[in-house]
C-alpha cells in the first residue's frame, strides 16, 4: 500500500509518502510556515511523490493530521485529504495530533505511559492519555493545570507537549508542538480505513466568530 501523509495542523506543513508493504517512509518534506498552508500544500504534495517516484494514481490511501491544533490549519488539511480521495477514489483517514505526539514520545521511553499535551493557552490544555503500546486511555480533552498533574499522577504517567512546561519543575523550550510526518505516515497506514471520513478535531470553538450585527437579512 502507498500512502500520502499530510500535515497542516501546526507551524509545520508537510507531506510524506510512504510503503506499507516494506514499511518505509519513501519521501517527506516538512516547512516550519507558521501560517500559508493553503498556499504551499499542493505543491508540496507533488514534490514529495516525484521525490518518491510516485504519481497520484498510485495512491492507495492519504492519511492528515485532524487537531487538535490550528483551526484554519486543520481545515486545509483535512479539504486537501478529502478531497484526493474523492478523486483518486480511495480511502482517506485522520490522525489525531495527540496519538502522533504520544507515538513519538513512546519511540524514544518505551514501556512508559504518557499523557500528550499541548498548551492550548487561556490556561486551558489539550490532553490525551496513552498506554506504552500507544493505546488511548482517555478521550482527547481539555483540561486546567490542576487537572493535567492529576492526570499524571493517576496514571503514573510521564508528560509530552508544550503543556509538560506548564507543570512543576518544566521547562520550557521555547518550540511549538510538532507533529512528525513520518509518524503521521506510520499510524495512518494502520488505521482503520472503514472509519468515517476524516473531520477536525476541535475541542473548543474557534477565536474568530461572525460579527452577527453585521449579518445581512434573508430575502
Amino acid at each position: 500500500m502507498k500512502l500520502l501523509a499530510i500535515d497542516t495542523a501546526g507551524v509545520d506543513c508537510s507531506a510524506a509518502a510512504f510503503d506499507a508493504s516494506t514499511n518505509l517512509v519513501l519521501a517527506h518534506v516538512t516547512e516550519r510556515i507558521g501560517k500559508g498552508h493553503a498556499e504551499r500544500l499542493m505543491a508540496m504534495i507533488e514534490e514529495v511523490l516525484t521525490s518518491a517516484g510516485l504519481a497520484l494514481t498510485d495512491l492507495d490511501r492519504v492519511a492528515v493530521t485532524i487537531g487538535p491544533g490550528s483551526f484554519t490549519g486543520i481545515r486545509v488539511g483535512v479539504a486537501a485529504a478529502r478531497g484526493l480521495a474523492l478523486a483518486l477514489k480511495i480511502p482517506s483517514v485522520g490522525v489525531s495530533t495527540l496519538e502522533v505526539m504520544a507515538a513519538a514520545f513512546l519511540r524514544d521511553h518505551p514501556g512508559q505511559t504518557v499523557i500528550a499535551a499541548m498548551d492550548a493557552k487561556r490556561d486551558e490544555i489539550y490532553a490525551q492519555v496513552f498506554a506504552p503500546d500507544g493505546t488511548a486511555l482517555t478521550a482527547p480533552s481539555i483540561v486546567s493545570l490542576e487537572d493535567l498533574q492529576r492526570l499524571a499522577a493517576t496514571h503514573a504517567a510521564e508528560v509530552t507537549g508544550t503543556a509538560a512546561a506548564l507543570l512543576p519543575g518544566g521547562a520550557s523550550t521555547g518550540e511549538p508542538d510538532r507533529f512528525d510526518i513520518e509518524t503521521v505516515a506510520r499510524i495512518g497506514a494502520k488505521a482503520n480505513p472503514d472509519r468515517s471520513r476524516p473531520k477536525p478535531l476541535y475541542l473548543r470553538d474557534p477565536d474568530a466568530k461572525p460579527q452577527d450585527g453585521f449579518a445581512l437579512a434573508r430575502a
